[in-house]
């Protein structure tokens, strides 16, 4: 019985490194970090903000993993961390939607020129009204 276990704990570690390092890869390659560092001018605690990743990464886990936590302070703590997560989320994928060149090749395909901040609140404002919508039809359970 305990190989089983061992072997369960080895894959799921093994399978954890993977998605951690491709996440990592993913922030890396789409230069996340290093816009932030450039556009807030602090390049001088580059060393800092790679510790805080690597200590956010694994405290992360640890709490997920090993505790049962409860958001304090009810509802409005949960939506501001919901706030916040979303906004991290955005930010990822409009960071590797722009290094993709996504934006630049459809605006080009549907000859916009003027407007283009109309659309990008758009998007937004539909990702919004479609998470809001999907959390309040409970449509996940």
């Amino acid at each position: 019985m305990w190989v089983r276990h061992f072997f369960l704990g080895l894959m799921g570690l093994t399978s954890g490194f993977a998605v951690a390092g491709g996440t990592f890869a993913l922030i890396v390659a789409i230069s996340v970090v290093p816009r932030i560092i450039g556009m807030s001018r602090t390049a001088k605690e580059v060393l800092r903000y790679e510790n805080m990743i690597i200590a956010g990464g694994i405290l992360g886990n640890l709490i997920t993993v090993f505790t049962d936590i409860s958001i304090p302070f009810g509802r409005p703590m949960l939506v501001l961390y919901g706030l916040c997560s979303g906004i991290q989320v955005g930010c990822l994928v409009m960071a590797l939607a722009e290094i993709m060149n996504v934006f630049p090749i459809v605006f080009r395909r549907l000859k916009l020129k003027i407007g283009m901040r109309w659309v990008i609140t758009s998007l937004a404002v539909g990702k919004v009204l479609g998470g809001l919508w999907y959390f309040f039809r409970q449509i996940g359970q």
